[in-house]
């Protein structure tokens, strides 16, 4: 394999300064009003960046506000029950960036008295804080000099200067990093890092670029060499599988089950109607009586199919089928699962439930056996 191409951060001083006017100038009259950008607290910065990994804009506002709403500070986010801090992020998903950032407040109030570290490197050893969130923070809320690259700003460094190296390719990271990094103005990092992830935003799209409304059209390579097409180049990616799922809604005298999963790993800490994974050769209403009796040692009979969700994660998408079930015998004795509950249907938004649940809650009727 050849090795990737490697990106010059040899530019001249002149070209650097006029991205930096022009982009910076640009973003003074254009950004746009986001209750983040209201506020130099590091904690709610921190927040919202946190959130927007991985998440729109348009989806992460009524979460922020809800999340600083009930959570104003680092203590306070601290003193709070995990589950408390999963209900406030249901729905958001990725439900990791919630545990972590529970944890790294309970550290900060234990070792720090709240008090969010203004140096790179000891804000980047919190749980959950990767080197683009260390930058942001650190930036934005600090004015330190430390370039954020998301994956706006690869797509603009892409086509500005007509990169071949694959901006999903994780060995280009540190060269599209050396590059951000050079032509970071040093006065105002905070404005110009903003400035850089909005122009991404809004203006260098992934798909159909508006470059009559782009302040560098007139500096940048791909536009000017009419190759746009071709930038940012990206390794295809790889086929997502399906995972099939059987989950059951156990109703026993009027009480529905449900259960807690580990507090680390995928969804961890969440509740959610016991299920599983299909087995080779197994149809979807046996595996859901067996995944049941595995994970909670009762016995259980199919009523009736409620409804199948299909559900996308980062890596594989699911298509579960949901029962009714009614319980036959058995006491509980959990393995996998680390709690139980049941519940009356009218306490069902007291609990953090995954996505691909709630998809389904809204359509549960409980009968009493």
């Amino acid at each position: 394999m050849k090795p990737p191409p490697k990106i010059s951060t040899e530019i001249s001083p002149e070209m650097i300064g006029s991205i930096q006017t022009k982009l910076m100038s640009w973003y003074g009259v254009h950004q746009r009003n986001l209750p983040w950008r209201e506020t130099n607290d590091p904690f709610a910065i921190w927040v919202s960046e946190v959130m927007l990994q991985q998440t729109q804009v348009k989806t992460v506002i009524p979460y922020y506000l809800k999340f600083m709403d009930a959570f104003p500070s680092v203590k306070d986010l601290a003193a709070a029950d995990l589950e408390r801090v999963l209900k406030a992020w249901e729905g958001l998903g990725y439900y990791a960036r919630a545990r972590n950032l529970h944890k790294a407040a309970i550290l900060l109030t234990t070792d720090l008295k709240g008090k969010i570290p203004d140096q790179f490197a000891p804000f980047l050893a919190l749980p959950g804080v990767g080197e683009y969130i260390a930058a942001a923070v650190q930036s934005i809320a600090f004015g330190n000099c430390h370039a954020v690259v998301d994956g706006n700003v690869k797509r603009v460094l892409a086509r500005l200067f007509c990169l071949e190296h694959p901006v999903n390719q994780p060995s280009a990271h540190k060269q599209f990093k050396a590059l951000a990094q050079t032509l970071l103005e040093r006065t105002d990092p905070s404005t110009f890092n903003q400035a850089m992830m909005e122009l991404g935003a809004l203006v260098c799209t992934p798909a159909a670029p508006k470059c009559s409304d782009c302040p560098l059209s007139g500096l940048c390579s791909a536009l000017n060499a009419q190759t746009l097409d071709r930038f940012p180049v990206r390794v295809p990616s790889k086929r997502v599988p399906t995972r099939t799922i059987a989950v059951g809604i156990v109703r026993k005298n009027g009480q529905l089950l449900i259960t807690r999963r580990r507090l680390d790993g995928l969804l961890g800490g969440l509740w959610e109607f016991p299920g599983g994974k299909l087995e080779k050769g197994e149809d979807s209403q046996s595996a859901c009586i067996r995944e049941i009796r595995e994970e909670t040692g009762i016995h259980v009979k199919i009523d009736s199919f409620l409804t199948r969700i299909k559900h996308a994660y980062t890596h594989f998408k699911i298509e579960m089928d949901v029962f009714y079930c009614h319980y036959i015998s058995g006491e509980i004795a959990l393995t996998g699962p680390i709690d139980y509950r049941w519940i009356q249907i009218s306490q069902i938004n007291e609990f953090p439930f995954p996505k691909a649940n709630l998809k389904f809650i809204p359509l549960i009727k409980i009968k009493s056996d």
